[in-house]
């Protein structure tokens, strides 16, 4: 046997006498305890000393000729490459037996417990190979950690003959390990030294400079800047003032995950800011590492602003691989008291809609009376300028029912309403799309309409959520607004063209609002009962819109039902189910949870109903919890006093624990 060969059985050779001297030991404390066992222990042993010279032998002479098997066409360099390997070399059968190991093996892990990693090894390596599509793929390559460093494995599956049954074969396993753990390091040292860009805005800027007085504004914007410039220091980040309220910063990505952490620490330093007019001071910050240059990045930070903005501002966002994080975003929306912005999209509107050759609307799946009453004033401004005008409206209600069947009666809209086949062979890549209560692209109630025209406008007042209608040619997204009627009915009076609004359109217009702020009690602004005003001049009969609200006497029941079996957890937030099988379940659902907060000492509550494919949750709250962050974190969103969401692929069990988890979560983030 040659010296190379020779070297494969040592491992063998010591571990058989090993057994043997224990073997030994055990039969002379036997004869020690009771003498007669002298005679058949020498016999014994002599018998166990035969057996293992013959088994050995015949291991010997099977493992030299596997040796043989594999090396059989490499020449003397490549065997010598092979047993002098500068890297950790195994070679083991698939039940885990180590056959032969490198010297180099033995030096790098014989300050290791080795067994426990192999057989884990092995079971993993097995384990993927059964899976492979392709069965006669034996290569092996796989990552792991062994003791404090990081291991690339590589490797091969080699076939050898059984000597006992010729027709079958046996494998063997040869694992080179290579340590990784300092290109890794490198790796990520080079990841972590990466720059993420993030854009900082004060949000009522314009508020504080209209209503402080120069001296409490000037230490206001001081100290602001003080918390802002502490903020970064700790990240050892640059921070450039690039605008009177916005800043830019940069900073190393190894920093992200301590700001995740903190949860935007500086959201809550910069409100604790005091002024003497009661103003409450707020940030809006975005952060991206999205890019393959900071341009890319900066570009990136920007959208993510929109975002936040989007979504009521005083909150945080970081876009990381493709998805938006949410941070913050707790306290109410603040209404702006300017009108410039109603006035130039209104503007603006007008002019698409000359340049239009029809235009549709469409709002969201299983719409209200909100996103119905805003897609008729939005059909009376498109008429006013003599463009044809239809409305997408595939799903129908009890949520509209009493409000069709009184439109139903007029003449007009009978070609008006049209569903998704009309629609799809209605529009064109130069019809205008006016998205109507909704900016959600999954949503909608035709998504397929949306790859017909990129020439789109969105009329929405929820906050902003990453599943953004893009690319879109204008958007009306105010958060603070009341509804999607109250953004309209501001276009309508800011429209130039002479736009007469008819009775029916009007009470559409002005339940939309009524539902929202559920009889002007939430998110109510001065501009809301503006609206309404106007609104009333125009023609609306109170008692017919509140007429379309009243629900009968079986919905009624089925209501009391669900209240009566309402779990309270963290002792002000009501949870019940709808556990019938209902394509109205939305609206019972929304009706029982606007009924639980009539309750004492609830302030919050979140009803799950079943339409069929889909699970759907209300959430309402008075203000003190938000809806929208809970129910966000199920793909909902809304705003603070008033969510939804819908859930696929879950039972109303699963969802309602799902539902609990997110509230613990976001009870976690406040700090509760």
């Amino acid at each position: 046997m040659s010296n190379s060969n020779r070297k494969l059985f040592d491992n063998l050779v010591s571990r058989t006498k090993l057994y043997l001297v224990i073997i030994l030991i055990l039969l002379l404390i036997i004869c020690i305890i009771k003498a007669q066992f002298i005679v058949p222990s020498i016999i014994l042993y002599l018998l166990i000393i035969a057996y293992t010279y013959f088994a050995n032998n015949k291991r010997k002479s099977e493992i030299s000729e596997q040796l043989q098997d594999l090396t059989l066409t490499v020449n003397s360099t490549a065997k010598t490459s092979l047993i002098n390997s500068p890297f950790p070399l195994l070679i083991l059968e698939t039940n885990g037996n180590i056959i032969w190991k490198s010297s180099k093996f033995v030096s790098e892990f014989g300050n290791i417990d080795i067994n426990s990693y192999i057989n884990d090894l092995v079971y993993d390596i097995k384990s993927e190979i059964d899976t492979r599509e392709n069965k006669k793929d034996r290569d092996i390559e796989k990552q792991v950690i062994i003791g404090k460093n990081n291991y690339k494995i590589v490797g091969r599956f080699v076939s050898t003959k059984n000597r006992e049954k010729k027709n079958k074969k046996e494998y063997m396993m040869i694992l080179y390990f290579i340590d990784e753990t300092e290109n890794i390091k490198l790796k990520k040292e080079y990841e972590d030294s990466k720059n993420c860009i993030g854009i900082i805005m004060i949000d009522n800027y314009e508020e504080i400079t209209q209503r402080v007085n120069n001296e409490d504004r000037t230490k206001a914007m001081a100290e602001v800047e003080r918390v802002i410039y502490e903020w970064t220091n700790e990240m050892n980040g640059l921070l450039i003032k690039s605008d009177r309220d916005k800043y830019v910063y940069i900073f190393e990505k190894r920093y992200l995950e301590n700001i995740k952490e903190n949860k935007f620490s500086i959201l809550d330093k910069v409100k604790e800011i005091e002024l003497s007019e009661n103003i409450q001071i707020t940030l809006s910050i975005a952060i991206s590492n999205e890019g393959e240059n900071d341009s890319e990045k900066f570009k990136s930070a920007i959208a993510g602003i929109d975002v936040v903005l989007g979504r009521g501002g005083d909150q945080a966002v970081i876009r990381q691989e493709g998805k938006y994080l949410f941070f913050g975003g707790r306290a109410e929306e603040l209404e702006k008291r300017t009108k410039v912005k109603a006035r130039i999209v209104a503007n603006a509107l007008e002019e698409l809609i000359r340049k239009s050759k029809n235009v549709v609307i469409m709002g969201h799946m299983n719409p209200d009376i909100d996103s119905m009453g805003s897609s008729l004033g939005v059909y009376r401004l498109v008429k006013s300028l003599e463009k044809e005008a239809y409305i997408v409206n595939n799903t129908k209600g009890l949520t509209l029912q009493n409000f069709l069947d009184t439109i139903g009666k007029e003449e007009e809209y009978n070609q008006v309403f049209v569903d998704k086949e009309t629609v799809l062979n209605i529009i064109d890549e130069e019809t205008l799309l006016i998205i109507v209560d909704t900016h959600k692209r999954n949503y909608v109630e035709v998504p397929e309409v949306l790859e017909k025209t990129n020439n789109i406008v969105i009329i929405d007042h929820h906050r902003r959520s990453a599943d953004f209608i893009e690319p879109n040619t204008l958007t009306f997204q105010e958060v603070y607004a009341s509804s999607a009627s109250e953004l309209v009915t501001e276009l309508l009076q800011y429209a130039k063209s002479n736009v007469e609004l008819k009775n029916i359109e009007a009470e559409g217009l002005y339940a939309g609002i009524m539902m929202d702020t559920k009889n002007f009690t939430f998110k109510t602004g001065v501009r809301t009962f503006e609206a309404a005003a106007y609104l009333r001049k125009c023609g609306v009969d109170i008692i017919k819109v509140k007429k379309w609200f009243q629900s009968d006497l079986e919905s009624f029941n089925k209501i009391a039902d669900i209240v009566k079996k309402t779990q309270i957890i963290k002792n002000t937030i009501g949870i019940s189910e709808y556990n019938e099988i209902d394509k109205e379940a939305s609206l019972i659902c929304a009706k029982a949870a606007d009924e639980l907060l009539t309750i004492s000492d609830i302030t919050a509550s979140f009803v799950i109903g079943n339409i069929g494919e889909k699970i759907c949750i209300s959430g309402r709250s008075i203000g003190n919890i938000n809806v929208q962050v809970i129910l966000e974190k199920l793909g909902g969103g809304g705003h603070i006093t008033l969510a939804g969401a819908q859930v696929e692929g879950m039972t109303i069990t699963e969802v309602k624990e799902k539902l609990i988890q997110c509230i613990d979560e976001y009870y976690e983030e406040i700090g509760n």
